[in-house]
């Protein structure tokens, strides 16, 4: 079986995420998203809400799990007996960081390769950042987020002072 582990701290899940999660189902047998428990961004949302809302956005993909991880990713694709790790790349400015992860990775096992899949233009100026903007100061985030995701940040952002 061919496993690829899909890694983030998807804080929020984006459109963006999910497009990458389901081009990645169809070329691989069992995509794991991996959330990541602490990567040191400070989140917005707890580990466990980043994982029940990416849950609940694929949940219509059969051969797609979610889990959560702490540590050294490298070590958990081991553990799940995965071949390899998918990374998106929006923009030529994601790349080189993502390249010297594919390269420390490599390093530390050589039989675990890195995927780069591009999200589709729509897009490519995403991230969970910019939408967490957007939220904060009213934005409508409906075009970038799942429906569930919206009511989140909208339930994080409720009764907070716009500055």
């Amino acid at each position: 079986m061919r496993t690829v582990i899909y890694p983030g701290s998807f804080d929020p899940l984006t459109n963006g995420h999910l497009d990458v999660i389901q081009r990645a189902a169809k070329l691989f047998d069992r995509v794991i998203v991996a959330v990541a428990e602490s990567d040191g961004k400070q989140p917005l949302f707890t580990p466990g809400e980043r994982f029940t809302l990416v849950k609940k956005a694929v949940k219509h993909l059969p051969n797609v799990e979610v889990d959560a991880f702490d540590g050294l990713l490298i070590e958990y694709v081991v553990s799940r007996k995965a071949q390899a790790i998918v990374r998106g790349l929006r923009a030529v400015s994601d790349f080189e960081f993502e390249f010297q992860l594919a390269l420390m990775n490599r390093k530390l096992n050589e039989n675990i390769e890195t995927i780069f899949m591009m999200p589709k233009d729509t897009y490519t100026f995403l991230s969970s950042r910019i939408v967490k903007e957007i939220a904060r100061l009213g934005g409508d985030v409906s075009a970038f987020v799942p429906v569930h995701v919206r009511s989140a940040l909208s339930g994080k952002f409720t009764g907070r002072k716009r500055s």
